[in-house]
């Protein structure tokens, strides 16, 4: 969702923009018929170098990624796979083939892991203590990062996306999960009953334009090897954000909690600090209630 978001917002700038995505990837743009796309494994290193070598790229958003927490839980062996190795073979393709290309990488809130209310706002300074195989691997993700820029003078960004919403997105994320439910139901295809795990967890949502702006601002004004919180400073709890898909769809719900939707660990809170991102100039511009409202209004037009 995120790489397909940065292309849209590249060429709408009229940069010459190139993507790499596997035959299976379902994204509109990745699925799109573009002669830009390379069909790629970013696993594949011969392939992924060979693209490198032809487009010398200035620019590198490296967004590919087993993505999800809740899924790393029963895919632990392709996540570290995919998120470590996979990030080995960009940066080693960008240090050989585009040495002096700004390179972002997207790392993860989940590397703080193990954290208590009381530790929220979250500091780019604190010590990492990841719970769940995806944290892990986002953390070795961005240490991979800071060594190509400590030791190759790569210019990697280390930018910690706290969780993106918008279009586009599967259904992995409670927001999604409950916005295709409540279209599903809005269009007959299931009964009013929305099922869920988790409600009480609270999270930093940014909308994923936002923080696109605020990586393209990254690339512009920021620091390379340094870490820096992608996020609104803003928490809601996920009860709030049910209700609040609820409204906007208008419909008459029962909501169900389901056990297999709850993960073996669920930090209560999630709260990123975003002053280094705010002295960079950066600015919210959608608020959750336009952000839901795209998402619902995206998997009503989907389905």
């Amino acid at each position: 969702m995120i790489g397909s978001h940065f292309a849209h917002t590249t060429r709408e700038k009229g940069w010459p923009t190139f993507g790499i995505a596997r035959n299976s990837a379902s994204s509109r743009i990745a699925a799109s018929p573009d002669p830009d796309i390379f069909r790629v494994d970013i696993l594949d290193r011969d392939a992924l170098e060979s693209v490198f070598a032809e487009v010398k790229p200035d620019f590198v958003v490296h967004m590919a990624a087993q993505a999800f927490n809740s899924i790393s839980w029963k895919t632990e062996d392709s996540t570290h796979l995919n998120n470590y190795q996979g990030t080995v073979n960009v940066l080693r393709a960008s240090q050989r083939f585009a040495p002096d290309a700004k390179v972002i990488i997207a790392c993860s809130s989940a590397e703080y892991g193990n954290i208590k209310p009381a530790d929220c706002p979250l500091q780019e300074e604190r010590f990492l203590q990841p719970i769940t195989p995806y944290g892990v691997s986002k953390a070795a993700t961005e240490c991979l990062g800071y060594q190509y820029f400590i030791n190759f003078g790569l210019n990697v960004f280390l930018p910690r996306l706290f969780i993106h919403v918008g279009t586009g997105h599967p259904p992995a994320t409670a927001i999604q999960n409950f916005a295709r439910q409540l279209a599903l139901i809005a269009k007959g295809r299931l009964e009013p009953v929305v099922r869920v795990g988790n409600l009480e967890s609270a999270r930093d949502f940014i909308d994923v334009r936002d923080g696109v702006a605020a990586m393209m601002m990254l690339l512009e004004k920021g620091k390379p090897g340094e870490p820096i919180n992608i996020c609104t400073g803003t928490a809601y709890k996920i009860s709030d954000i049910l209700e609040r898909l609820i409204r906007i769809s208008g419909l008459d719900i029962k909501v169900e909690t389901e056990e297999t939707l709850f993960r073996p660990s669920d930090e209560p809170l999630l709260l990123g600090d975003n002053i280094k991102l705010k002295t960079i100039g950066w600015e919210q511009k959608y608020t959750i209630d336009q952000t839901l409202q795209a998402v619902y209004e995206d998997w009503l037009s989907r389905i």
